[in-house]
């Protein structure tokens, strides 16, 4: 058996489409959706992921006020930038790109976010509602993984999902989805870890498996049973030789040889991360209606 891929760019392509129009109804009504990116040196993959979501807003005609500030610039004043961007009317959503130097505190940038703007669904009034169920800016890979599984037709309802990683941006997150007491959620849950036992014996029980270790190739194929979904939220870095840069991209799951014995799978690079831009453009949209809601 090979797997079907899971397509994240088509699937992406999708998502974006429908909210071109959403953008569009918006402007007919004076309201331009504007998202705050924040950049705090010169980290090489950062940078990357940021101009990423910059083409993203130019695409979907979304306004993007960009600040890229040195590395030694102080906590006080990206606190005072953040402030500057919750007071402007026409930015809707704020990201502060991770990780930040060291001498800056992640969390006390992540609670100086205005919870009204805070579309990568990292803040703790965000996290809580979402434990609770309730309406929210989820974060964007573990919602862009859920989409995918969607768009695929995968039954999540009494599904045995396997997630194995448990860091607050993805494992946790995307875990609570899917535990929820909702129409794409209702799965069983079991979240492993570094110091889980056994993770194989795990892992070949999962009906969805969802590997974000962070670990390259660490999934192998006697380690997942036949038919099962796969999502590899990893993007790693390896050695090649052969390519013209020193070096090719891999997940956390060993593609080649997982492919030949799950339905599905999502490829890397082209899987999850092409839907982790496109759900931030679909939060910084949802603020922006929400913004019109209230008047």
């Amino acid at each position: 058996m090979s797997a079907k891929i899971i397509d994240g760019k088509l699937i992406s392509s999708e998502i974006r489409e429908e909210l071109k129009n959403e953008v569009a109804a918006l402007k007919k009504e004076g309201i331009t959706p504007g998202l705050g990116v924040i950049l705090v040196g010169e980290d090489p993959a950062s940078q990357s992921y940021v101009k990423a979501k910059e083409k993203a807003c130019e695409d979907l005609d979304i306004y993007s006020d960009n600040r890229h500030i040195p590395a030694e610039t102080t906590e006080k004043e990206l606190l005072e930038i953040i402030d500057a961007m919750n007071n402007d009317p026409k930015i809707n959503g704020i990201l502060v790109q991770l990780p930040l130097p060291k001498h800056i505190n992640a969390d006390k940038v992540i609670m100086r976010i205005s919870p009204d703007k805070d579309v990568d669904g990292f803040h703790p009034q965000s996290i809580g509602k979402m434990i609770m169920g309730k309406d929210t800016f989820l974060p964007c890979t573990p919602h862009g993984v859920v989409k995918l599984l969607n768009y695929s037709g995968v039954q999540i309802e009494g599904a045995h999902v396997v997630v194995v990683g448990r860091s607050n941006i993805v494992g946790k997150p995307v875990a609570n989805l899917l535990l929820d007491k909702s129409k794409n959620g209702n799965a069983t849950v079991t979240v492993c870890h570094s110091r889980t036992k056994n993770i194989a014996e795990m892992t070949r029980q999962a009906d969805i498996l969802i590997a974000a270790m962070g670990k390259p190739q660490f999934i192998k194929a006697d380690m997942v049973k036949d038919g099962v979904v796969v999502i590899d939220v990893g993007v790693n870095r390896i050695e090649d030789s052969t390519r013209k840069r020193g070096y090719r991209l891999v997940g956390d799951v060993d593609f080649e040889a997982v492919k030949e014995k799950v339905s599905l799978i999502t490829p890397v690079p082209g899987g999850v991360g092409p839907m982790t831009i496109t759900m931030l453009m679909f939060n910084t949209v949802q603020s922006a209606k929400l913004r019109k809601d209230r008047g």
